[in-house]
């Protein structure tokens, strides 16, 4: 989940640099220490107990909201509104207002929140899943 560097895939020699896949990453100094696979762990798990108290609360209107990603050492989450959020005319106030405000509330460490909805399912299968505040496409 965390990533392997290119050397270990291809068994190569490792670098004496360590590969940096994101800006934050980049500018840390030199003796600056990165996180260690149990604060890795913790970070996520608390990531997932908030989103677990979260989806109850969107399930109930007919979405549901799934983690596709986190980097726990830069704090960029990325999520998924899926069901009837995918046609509902509030959704992205539910995920930025909502959601983002709750995660950077509880969790210091998360930087920025990404995603959507899921657009592959048909706007009146979605529309059927729950009431919320559906407008339709046409």
């Amino acid at each position: 989940m965390f990533g392997m560097m290119a050397g270990e895939m291809h068994n190569e020699p490792e670098l004496s640099t360590p590969e940096v896949s994101t800006p934050e990453l980049a500018n840390r100094l030199p003796g600056e220490e990165r996180l260690t696979d149990e604060e890795k762990s913790a970070r996520l798990a608390q990531l997932t107990d908030i989103i677990e108290m979260v989806r109850p609360i969107i399930q109930q209107d007919g979405g549901d909201l799934i983690l596709l990603s986190a980097d726990v050492e830069s704090g960029v989450i990325e999520l998924q509104l899926q069901g009837a959020c995918s046609s509902c005319a509030i959704s992205a106030t539910t995920l930025q207002a909502g959601v983002e405000r709750i995660l950077k509330d509880r969790l210091d460490w998360v930087t920025e929140i990404s995603g959507g909805v899921d657009e592959e399912m048909d706007w009146q299968e979605s529309a059927s899943m729950g009431r919320g505040a559906y407008v339709p496409k046409w």
